[in-house]
């Protein structure tokens, strides 16, 4: 124990010694960074003015190297063209596999088919199927794109990055950062296992039980339309705390939601205020009644 503590005290003395993070040891702003803001601002701007006239939409997530002989990519693009038909236009992050057919499928339903692409390492092929491109270079910015223009979400099979959209998208969701959305995992094959380790190891003792039910589970494209039409009619969950729910309910009815049209509604993501976290004097902070992350 002795030699490990050692040890780390000698780690300790490096990275204080050195710039192992890229950042500057005077205390002094990185000019750099003061850049960086405006581009930050540059990418919100643009994002903004591009998404603004899209009107009622459904992100759908999903893995970008499905190939089209993969039954999620046929799926993908069968949803995407149902709820095509159904009014809505189709958001993806602008990439092959799951993205592209989503795309597709909103081409070949006539509606509007955005791809939010983002700049990776690597290079990257954006589908041809946007009829409105923007471009990213902040992760950050490009899901706030999502969640703000969107009526509700369909997450098909995918990797790390899909699983980050589905579990950000359901903590606004859960926080009451956003309003209710219609969250649906496409293929209860892919997703059972996820589910089941979240029913035994993160229900009721770090979520309220009721939280699993924000999002749905569907295996058919027509199931997956159905069920998001219905959701953004009727959303099928709200905060189990009576107090929550009916501010939810007034910041509705004020206009944290906007209607298009009669049936459908859009989310706004981030315009929702809270009331700051007050210092506890106590050793241990009191957590909530209702502990919500």
């Amino acid at each position: 124990m002795a030699n490990k503590e050692k040890k780390i005290g000698q780690m300790s003395e490096q990275i204080l010694g050195n710039d192992v993070a890229g950042h500057p040891q005077n205390g002094t702003p990185d000019f750099a960074d003061l850049w960086r803001i405006f581009r930050l601002m540059s990418e919100f701007v643009e994002g903004f003015e591009m998404m603004a006239p899209v009107g009622p939409a459904v992100s759908i997530f999903g893995s970008a190297r499905s190939r089209p002989d993969d039954p999620s990519y046929e799926a993908a693009r069968r949803t995407a063209e149902l709820l095509g038909n159904a009014g809505f236009g189709i958001i993806t992050g602008g990439g092959p596999g799951i993205m592209e057919a989503a795309n597709l499928g909103a081409t070949d339903a006539g509606v509007t088919s955005v791809g939010l692409n983002i700049s990776l390492p690597q290079e990257q092929q954006a589908n041809r199927y946007q009829t409105v491109s923007v471009d990213f270079h902040y992760f950050y910015v490009r899901k706030v794109m999502f969640v703000k223009y969107s009526s509700a979400f369909v997450c098909f099979p995918g990797g790390f990055g899909t699983l980050d959209e589905f579990f950000e998208t359901i903590t606004l969701i859960q926080t009451m950062k956003t309003a209710v959305a219609p969250v649906v995992l496409y293929s209860s094959a892919h997703w059972g296992g996820l589910i089941s380790w979240m029913k035994e190891h993160v229900r009721s003792t770090f979520t309220d039980a009721q939280d699993l039910d924000i999002f749905r589970v569907v295996d058919t494209p027509e199931e997956a339309a159905e069920v998001v039409i219905q959701g953004v009619i009727r959303p099928w969950w709200s905060p189990p705390d009576k107090k929550l729910a009916a501010l939810a309910a007034r910041a509705a009815a004020r206009g944290l939601t906007r209607a298009p049209t009669a049936n459908f509604a859009i989310s706004t993501e981030g315009t929702r205020y809270g009331v700051r976290p007050r210092p506890s004097k106590k050793r241990v902070a009191k957590p909530a009644k209702r502990p919500t992350q």
